[in-house]
């Protein structure tokens, strides 16, 4: 505790990150390349892919079959199955090993299935991106494939290109790229040269990225970085990184190796008092073998497996499709999500969110006249499609006579129309350069005032308020009335106008974001923003949704923190903002270092490293083949509330498999204590092995039901983990009571009845077989066993294996098992001591099932 509020008091430690390359000039990376701004020779361009290598990704290194087989087989708890199953059958119980050993097998090749998607994305990367590129080679440009691009290339990039390389803007005439994918901007974003001041891609006006697509115009470009040294290379790179360890492969191995200390430890006892007390070494060593296949879980692998399975089945009802099975139980565990905002919070559609005339107050003429532009003149881009979107019917009576295509150097587009109020030069465009050719501007009532340098000022705050109060991104509309002879507009008719004001616009949260939210919130989740987007636009949302954003983090303050400094300090905020693609993952994977389950949720190639460092990756049906085949568990609606079902639905299946484990536990190590302490003292086996395995068989597929059975709501209402103390007392509480009864009938059958070893073992095979079952109804829930009824299923296969063990020792198969039947006497004792101990059991599972002190620490710090 002292430790870790020392770490949280620290000052953070403060790293000079590396300056990025659109920061810097064009000379600059000339010396830097030692190259110009002419070209490549042919001979050096191949002397350079020889250096760096061909402008791609590396394949993504694939697992072999044999070797992920191996993998799981050397798992402690695959171990103990597969001795288990060849000393079952090295035994005489060949049918016993088979079972164990089928069970292995399948759960091992569904495992291996279910991760073979990993393989197929290296492959989705290579095919999003340009197969050729035109350079400047030898003077001249020319068709390379993509490959051979190298760094300190020229290349000339047009209107619906993908970007081949990471590179500087030499020229450009009206370029525009759209980089959604990379930077989750869902804005088109004008290139133009010059050195960017921002670290963040989003801020890079003078740079190209690979992956981006050009949406208008035409540029040329110096090549800085190609591959793996790209922003897109570096997210391939990090899918084709091994993943790390799940939670719940992580607990499911400790849980194992758990098993594996404790059967060794029991079976040397037992074998070492066993031969201590002389009796035959073979039949010690076959009863210390029973135990051990007595103490092995048998069926987890396949209660495991079926029960992910099914709720793999119940969260496709619920929209989502899982590709990881292990994911289900990771997404009940989540403490944290991240999630990118375009898309997800947000509807990613633009929208007219306001029409503002100089004054401030609401006026649809700005939005009309816009609308008319877009409709007549527009670029059909994002934001004329929103304009048109507002004012459908705008050009009804508009006719167009010219037009001035949108000037990306200019930042400002017009058209000439004739209409109801005569000849209009309608002109939109950036808010700083339309002001700037305004002489006037127009009030409310229609009146027209001239316009100074203090006029625009005060447009350009009104700017500045709505897109730091509201989020909102804006143009400005500008008119004047044409006098002179019909033309097509040009730069120099674009003067004198009259200000009609703004037009803002907003990618608005969805209905269901806030409500989603606060689901989540309640059920211990906590959400967090990591955009790509401008940090005023991100605390705008944030706020709309419901969460804490007094201060948005943004990229450029992340990239001066060290990872322990941003591992204090990620924690303290909920939205981050101008985030690259590595940024991302650097905090998913600070909030792991501080033990958080962390799931992200993203649909863009910039979201892909951080899909693959988050311990559950999400991802959506319209998104991106690289996120998608990056994430565990694709949602087939678009929406967080669908997160929060899923949750729920994680949480009931890891609900049902701790059942099985918790109660295998128990039961399993309170017979072989019982065995163990019995092996001492009698002057026979209390079990004979064959016995012993009859015992465990009928046990174990007496809880095959458990996956379709219900759930309590508390068991959903916060993360899920494996809690290993938590286990080991259950197991020390509820399995010296089962024992503890054991040696109570050990005590009646051979003090009172004066039993012979063949009814003393029918009997305890009976108490045994009806304590173990029935015990089952009791501990599966916190509540009272007759308020919580399991469901049929359940219910059929307990009682079905019960009914089996009854019958077993009054059927001619009792002398195949060593079984004789029972005097009336006897079995009626032992229905007594069933029914105390089931008693007993209730009135002490809230004991046994209270989680461990530092589980309850953590949830109060939640």
């Amino acid at each position: 505790m002292a430790d870790t509020a020392g770490r949280d008091r620290a000052a953070p430690v403060a790293v000079t990150p590396t300056p990025p390359f659109w920061t810097t000039t064009i000379a600059a990376q000339c010396t830097a390349l030692a190259c110009t701004s002419d070209g490549l020779t042919g001979a050096d361009a191949a002397a350079r892919l020889a250096r760096y290598g061909p402008n791609g990704d590396a394949p993504n290194r694939r697992v072999g079959s044999v070797r992920a087989v191996a993998k799981r087989l050397l798992e402690p708890l695959s171990l103990i199955l597969l001795i288990a199953a060849m000393v079952s059958a090295g035994t005489g119980d060949s049918i016993g090993g088979s079972i164990i050993a089928v069970i292995l097998l399948l759960s091992i090749s569904l495992d291996t299935l279910q991760e073979g998607h990993a393989a197929r994305v290296a492959d989705i990367l290579r095919h999003s991106v340009a197969l050729t590129a035109e350079v400047l080679r030898d003077g001249a440009y020319l068709q390379v494939p993509v490959e051979q691009v190298v760094p300190a290339d020229v290349i000339r990039v047009r209107a619906g290109d993908i970007i081949p390389a990471d590179a500087l803007v030499i020229s450009s005439s009206a370029f525009a790229a759209n980089e959604a994918a990379l930077t989750g901007e869902p804005y088109p974003v004008d290139k133009r040269p010059g050195p960017a001041s921002g670290l963040s891609p989003a801020q890079a006006t003078g740079a190209l990225f690979r992956g981006a697509v050009a949406q208008t115009g035409e540029a040329e470009a110096l090549v800085i970085s190609t591959g793996s040294a790209t922003l897109f290379g570096a997210a391939a790179s990090a899918l084709g990184e091994v993943a790390d360890t799940s939670p719940f492969e992580r607990d499911l191995h400790a849980y194992g190796l758990l098993t594996a200390r404790l059967t060794m430890a029991l079976v040397l006892v037992v074998l070492t008092a066993s031969v201590f007390l002389g009796r035959p070494l073979l039949q010690s060593l076959l009863f210390a073998v029973a135990l051990a296949v007595g103490l092995t879980p048998e069926l987890l692998p396949m209660i495991t497996t079926v029960t992910l399975s099914r709720g793999a089945l119940r969260m496709a009802r619920r929209k989502v499709i899982v590709k990881r099975l292990a994911a289900i139980h990771d997404l009940g565990a989540m403490t944290v999500l991240c999630t990118d905002k375009t898309g997800t919070l947000t509807s990613a559609e633009i929208t007219l969110a306001r029409s503002v005339a100089f004054s401030g107050s609401e006026q649809p003429r700005p939005a009309h006249l816009a609308a008319i532009a877009a409709v007549l003149g527009g670029d059909r881009g994002a934001l004329d499609a929103a304009l048109v979107a507002g004012d459908p019917h705008a050009t009804a009576d508009w006719t167009l006579l010219g037009r001035h295509v949108f000037d990306f150097g200019r930042r400002l587009g017009s058209v000439l129309a004739k209409g109801p109020e005569g000849t209009l030069l309608i002109a939109k465009g950036a808010p700083e350069a339309v002001l700037a050719l305004c002489s006037g501007l127009r009030l409310a009532d229609g009146a027209i005032l001239a316009m100074g340098d203090a006029e625009r000022a005060t447009a350009l705050a009104q700017v500045q308020k709505l897109a730091q109060d509201e989020g909102l991104r804006t143009i400005a509309v500008a008119s004047r009335v044409w006098t002179g002879a019909v033309h097509d507009p040009a730069t120099a008719d674009e003067t004198a106008l009259v200000y009609e004001g703004l037009c803002a616009f907003a990618d608005p949260p969805k209905p269901t974001a806030a409500a989603a939210i606060a689901r989540l919130a309640a059920a211990g989740i906590r959400l967090k923003i990591l955009s790509g987007d401008d940090p005023v636009v991100v605390k705008r949302l944030a706020g709309l949704v419901g969460l804490r954003a007094e201060r948005v983090l943004s990229g450029n303050e992340v990239a001066h923190l060290s990872d322990d400094a941003l591992a204090v300090q990620v924690h303290k905020f909920d939205a981050f903002g101008r985030l690259a693609p590595d940024q991302k993952s650097r905090l998913v994977r600070a909030l792991q270092a501080r033990g958080a389950v962390v799931g992200y949720l993203g649909d863009g190639i910039n979201d892909a490293p951080a899909l693959k460092a988050a311990h559950i990756g999400l991802s959506v049906s319209g998104a991106s083949g690289v996120a998608q085949a990056a994430a565990d568990m694709i949602l087939l609606d678009q929406d967080l509330a669908v997160v929060a079902d899923g949750v729920e639905e994680g949480r009931r299946t890891f609900a049902n498999i701790l059942k099985y484990v918790r109660m295998g536990a128990s039961s399993n190590f309170g017979n072989m204590l019982s065995m163990a302490v019995a092996s001492l003292f009698l002057p026979f086996l209390p079990m004979l092995p064959t016995q012993i395995l009859l015992n465990n068989l009928l046990y174990d597929l007496s809880e095959i039901g458990i996956p379709f059975d219900s759930v309590r709501p508390e068991a959903v209402a916060r993360p899920q983990v494996w809690d290993m103390r938590a286990l080991v007392r259950f197991a020390a509480v509820m399995g010296p009571l089962s024992s503890l009864f054991d040696l109570l009938t050990f005590a009646g059958l051979i003090l009172v009845l004066h039993a012979a070893p063949p009814e003393f073992r029918t009997a305890w095979f009976l108490e045994s077989m009806a304590t173990q079952i029935l015990v089952i109804f009791v501990i599966r829930t916190k509540g009272r066993p007759w308020a919580n009824l399991p469901r049929p299923v359940l219910a059929a296969t307990s009682l079905g294996a019960l009914l089996v063990a009854m019958i077993v020792p009054f059927t001619p198969l009792a002398t195949l098992f060593g079984f004789v039947t029972p005097p009336l006497l006897m079995t009626c004792g032992i229905a007594l001591l069933v029914a105390v101990y089931l008693v007993s059991a209730e009135l002490l599972k809230r004991v046994a099932m209270r989680p461990s002190p530092a589980r309850r620490m953590r949830r109060r710090r939640g």
